[in-house]
C-alpha cells in the first residue's frame, strides 16, 4: 500500500525543511520527484542528495509557476502530484508590522498555493487523476502564536481556498487536502532559538518536536492512490499540542 512507483511529483519549497522531508519519503515511496526552490544551491545539493530533480522556481510569479508545471509535464509526460509546500514564517507584532511585511507572507504562503493548484489543474484534468497537498499549520486555523499574525492569516485563508478547490476538480479524479504541522525541527524552527525549542518540546504531549519525514509520511498518504475518496479535509500532525486543556494536562 501506499506505493508511488510511475507517478510524477512536484514539490515547491523542497530544497529544505519540511519540503525536503516531503520530497525524501516520496522519493521513497517509488515516485519520480522534482523539487522546487527559489534557493538554487540549497535545491540543486538536496536533489543530489536525494537522487531527485531540481528546477529553480519563484512562487510568487504566476508565470514562473506555470513554466515549471509545463517543463515537469514536458520532461515526465504527466503530474500526479503536488506538494505546494513553500512558506516563511518572520515575526513581526501588530505595533510593527508593515504592509509590505504583511504581503509578502500572503504572497509566498497564499498566493503561491493558488498559482501552484492552477497551473497544476491542466494537466490533472486531462489525465483525470491527481493529487494535490498543501501545507498549511496548527497556527492559524486551529492556534495562535505573539508575532505570527500575519502567517496565522495566511494559512488559515490555505483551507478556506483547499475547501472551495476541492468541489472545483472533484468530479475530475483530483483531491486537494492539507496537512497541518505542529512544530517540526526545520532549519526555519532552529533560528527561534534554544529557549523557543525547550518551550515546545515541553508544551508537546509526546515531549518532542517532529521531524521533517513526519510531514513527508502524512503527506504520502494523501498523495496516493489509496486516498482517493479523501478530499477537502486535513490532517494535524503534531505529537498532540493541540489537545491538553492546560499545561497541567501534559504529563
Amino acid at each position: 500500500m501506499f506505493e508511488l512507483n510511475g507517478h510524477v511529483a512536484l514539490v515547491t519549497g523542497g530544497a529544505k525543511g519540511i519540503g525536503k522531508g516531503i520530497a525524501s519519503v516520496l522519493r521513497q515511496a517509488g515516485a519520480s520527484v522534482i523539487i522546487a526552490d527559489l534557493d538554487e544551491a540549497a535545491g540543486r545539493a538536496s536533489a543530489a542528495e536525494l537522487g531527485v530533480a531540481f528546477k529553480a522556481l519563484d512562487v510568487g510569479n504566476q508565470a514562473d509557476c506555470r513554466r515549471v508545471v509545463q517543463t515537469v509535464v514536458d520532461e515526465q509526460g504527466r503530474l500526479d502530484i503536488l506538494c505546494s509546500n513553500v512558506g516563511i514564517f518572520p515575526q513581526a507584532s501588530l505595533d510593527t508590522m508593515t504592509e509590505a511585511d504583511w504581503d509578502k507572507v500572503q504572497a509566498v504562503n497564499l498566493k503561491s498555493a493558488f498559482f501552484m493548484v492552477q497551473a497544476a489543474l491542466a494537466p490533472m484534468r486531462k489525465q483525470r487523476y491527481g493529487r494535490i497537498v498543501l501545507t498549511s499549520s496548527i497556527t492559524g486555523p486551529v492556534t495562535g502564536y505573539p508575532g505570527w499574525s500575519h502567517y496565522g492569516a495566511s494559512k488559515a485563508g490555505q483551507l478556506g481556498f483547499m475547501r472551495s478547490a476541492a468541489l472545483e476538480c472533484a468530479r475530475d479524479g483530483i483531491t486537494i487536502n492539507a496537512v497541518m504541522p505542529g512544530n517540526i525541527l526545520t532549519e526555519g524552527l532552529a533560528a527561534q532559538g534554544e529557549t523557543y525549542l525547550e518551550q515546545m518540546k515541553a508544551a508537546i504531549p509526546v515531549h518532542e518536536l517532529g521531524r521533517p519525514e513526519d510531514i513527508g509520511h502524512a503527506a504520502c498518504f494523501l498523495a496516493s492512490r489509496e486516498a482517493r475518496y479523501i478530499t477537502g479535509q486535513t490532517l494535524i500532525v503534531d505529537g498532540g499540542q493541540i489537545l491538553p486543556e492546560s499545561p497541567e494536562a501534559i504529563l
